[in-house]
């Protein structure tokens, strides 16, 4: 295996703009999330005084409740029109629109602006990631993706570890509101990158109909290709375990564990990196295991190792969050790849945009259960949500099993 395989993605030069698009704009994402957390605890009293996390908390919640909502609404529609357009204008109006509605954060004065602002980011978001997902296979070939899936993968976790730190650091150079300004220019700058390149247009073939006929065709191909079906439900095993990763470690290290913010950072580093370490391992290993086969295992994986989460002490716990990173990136990122290969160019955007919604929906179920599972099993969470993941993964097998089973056995 070729430790440098996924970067081979970068021979090809519209490919290189597009990920270097991407990472710009990733970045943007990382300073707008901490942007948004220090101006809520403004807009919530903490400048003047001693700073309060539930304060704040509140704002965030809803924010991210809306991210959710503009998510599943519009990221099926996205696709639809992604099919149909230049994707090459929607992602650069995407980029513009959102530079144009994040450099208005500064002058917010109040939690609802807030909350429209907020909004209108991530409906622009809704159509701009399942648009670039679309397009990865447009510009490497349907075979051929799955490096560039990887890269692109291992460059999105390690920006969720460094991003925040490096956010922190300019918000405390330039202030957390200017901070926007700095965050608005990196849209720009993704927008410009993305119209150097040349057109990005799908080509036409019999699938395409009625927009709303469209819509519903996205989300029949998800549930009718069995493969797709099986990675989609497994995506719900790893949104169970990772909703209670992102809503409860804060919880075990510091009141559990009676540690500070630094190590929970650390743990949570550990995370990313085992998602990091994970999708180089994918775009090594190439076609060598089918998709499928990656993907149970990552959700077997990810499930097991939230299992001792409520009992082991900081460096075990780091361990087993690392281990848990890498199976929520064999769940995910094989996914992407897969849609790529079993899907026709034509229907690509329409099949991203409705994947995307459906595995945003699977986070919008699993965050309430998270929170439920740590308020009223608080010493016992991770395992009964470990349990839960598991229980849902045989479920998930042996429905896929039994079906395959069935299909095999049917005459020609």
């Amino acid at each position: 295996m070729n430790a440098l395989a996924p970067f081979s993605a970068l021979r090809n030069p519209r490919f290189a703009r597009l990920y270097a698009a991407q990472t710009v704009s990733q970045i943007g994402d990382a300073l707008t999330w901490v942007g948004l957390a220090l101006l809520a605890y403004q807009l919530t009293g903490g400048k003047d005084a001693a700073p309060v996390l539930g304060d704040a908390a509140p704002v965030l919640g809803f924010a991210l409740t809306l991210r959710v909502a503009a998510f599943v609404v519009f990221s099926p529609l996205a696709g639809v029109v992604a099919d149909r357009v230049n994707r090459k204008w929607l992602l650069a109006g995407c980029d513009f629109g959102r530079m144009a509605v994040i450099g208005l954060m500064p002058f917010v004065h109040a939690a609802w602006q807030v909350y429209v602002l907020m909004f209108l980011l991530n409906a622009l978001t809704a159509f701009f990631t399942p648009t670039n997902q679309a397009t990865v296979p447009l510009v490497m070939g349907r075979e051929d993706s799955g490096q560039a899936f990887a890269l692109s993968s291992a460059t999105t976790e390690l920006i969720g570890i460094v991003g925040p730190g490096l956010a922190g650091l300019v918000a405390a150079w330039v202030g957390g509101r200017d901070l926007f300004f700095i965050d608005a220019a990196s849209f720009l700058l993704s927008g410009l990158l993305i119209l150097t390149m040349p057109a990005l247009r799908a080509q036409q073939g019999e699938v395409q109909g009625e927009t709303w006929a469209d819509v519903r065709d996205g989300t029949a191909r998800l549930w009718r290709d069995p493969p797709i079906r099986f990675a989609l439900l497994m995506e719900l095993v790893a949104a169970i375990a990772g909703a209670l990763i992102l809503v409860e470690t804060v919880t075990r290290v510091r009141s559990g564990l009676h540690l500070g913010e630094a190590s929970y950072g650390w743990v949570m580093a550990a995370y990313g990196l085992g998602a990091t370490l994970a999708s180089l391992a994918v775009g090594m290993t190439g076609k060598r295991w089918p998709r499928t086969r990656f993907i149970l295992l990552g959700a077997l994986v990810t499930a097991l190792a939230i299992l001792p989460g409520d009992l082991v002490t900081l460096a075990p716990l780091m361990a087993f969050w690392l281990l848990a990173g890498v199976g929520q990136n064999w769940v995910n990122l094989p996914t992407e790849t897969l849609l790529a290969e079993r899907t026709e160019e034509a229907a690509q955007g329409r099949v991203y945009g409705a994947h995307f919604a459906w595995s945003h929906l699977w986070w919008a179920f699993a965050y309430p259960l998270a929170g439920f599972l740590g308020s009223r099993f608080t010493s016992h969470a991770f395992l009964i949500g470990g349990l839960i993941a598991l229980a849902v993964l045989a479920g998930v097998q042996i429905t896929h099993a039994a079906r395959t089973s069935t299909l095999q056995r049917r005459p020609e």
